[in-house]
């Protein structure tokens, strides 16, 4: 029964508004993140815009940490496991989607990097005995019919670009790691504290390229500087804090499945400001991905007994 009870309390604050309108921007933001890195990375190199992108975040997470004002000391293993989630998910991850942007265009980049929410789904259910959902499953499975449509549509493609391939894989790899790593020390550390430090964590691992940050910043035009802000400000400070709040409010795996919404909006991003025409099977695509992440949100209904509606003379119990 206690299952039970803990398996409807979580589907009700996933679908309390607040957690949608969080996953909302989460995923906005980060879409956004696709189309700023094409437009400044030819600027810096991998490392120098990660190191960029997070000495803004987490200047901007550092403020909003002392505002609230509210600090608990993490325990040792909490310690560990923040430490991998700053170097897997802000470290590791930026860099690697940097690189392969260099290579690849944005589309094709958020599409490779959307199978890591289904690693997430499965890491989430085994590692964090979150239990693999009949229709998480299937949703996972249909959304990444989509991300392969899309993939086929844009051109995506070993062949030609098949370093840029494997660092989105990377990519999709360090993202999944780190959101497992995050997920257990939300249960007792504040969201916004959990965020900071793992940006600040990614930051310091990121320092040895400092050299090419300066020398980006010495050559870069105005438009790639502030490219480099928004990466810090949107998808890190805000893109990460929103995702916190969500994830603390809902299944790791259900809540990556979302993000399969990002590709086919990165793919319209794209059309506005590259004028990328998207091709018919990619919005067929992204069709598909928006059906995955609905079958994924499925729950099946757990008949209640009225103990009330008993044959008179009959105990409940038997």
């Amino acid at each position: 029964m206690s299952s039970i009870t803990s398996s409807v309390g979580t589907v009700e604050r996933q679908l309390s508004p607040r957690v949608l309108v969080a996953v909302a921007v989460t995923i906005i933001a980060w879409a956004s993140a696709f189309i700023v890195i094409r437009g400044t990375g030819p600027y810096f190199t991998g490392g120098g815009l990660a190191l960029g992108r997070l000495i803004v975040g987490t200047i901007l997470l550092g403020v909003v940490v002392l505002i609230g004002r509210r600090w608990v000391a993490p325990t040792a293993r909490e310690w560990l496991l923040v430490v991998a989630f700053g170097v897997f998910w802000f470290g590791a991850y930026n860099i690697a989607l940097n690189i392969a942007e260099q290579t690849l265009d944005a589309g094709t980049t958020a599409m490779i990097v959307g199978i890591g929410p289904i690693l997430i789904a499965l890491g989430a259910g085994i590692f964090l005995r979150e239990g693999i959902h009949k229709w998480v499953a299937i949703g996972a499975g249909v959304a990444f019919i989509g991300v392969i449509l899309i993939g086929i549509s844009t051109g995506g493609s070993v062949v030609g670009h098949g370093t840029g391939v494997l660092w989105a894989l990377l990519a999709a790899v360090t993202y999944a790691g780190g959101v497992l790593f995050q997920k257990p020390v939300l249960a007792r550390l504040p969201n916004a504290q959990v965020t900071f430090l793992g940006c600040a964590i990614g930051m310091v691992a990121c320092l040895p390229f400092t050299g090419d940050l300066l020398a980006g910043i010495a050559d870069a035009p105005p438009h790639a500087l502030l490219g480099v802000v928004w990466l810090g400000a949107i998808p890190t400070a805000l893109g990460f804090s929103t995702w916190a709040y969500a994830l603390y409010r809902m299944p790791a795996g259900q809540l990556g499945i979302a993000t399969y919404v990002v590709p086919p909006l990165t793919i319209v991003l794209g059309l506005l400001f590259f004028r990328e025409v998207p091709a018919v099977l990619a919005i067929v695509g992204g069709i598909v991905c928006l059906v995955g992440v609905a079958v994924s949100r499925r729950r099946t209904r757990v008949p209640v007994t009225n103990p009330a509606v008993s044959a008179p003379g009959k105990n409940v119990a038997e």
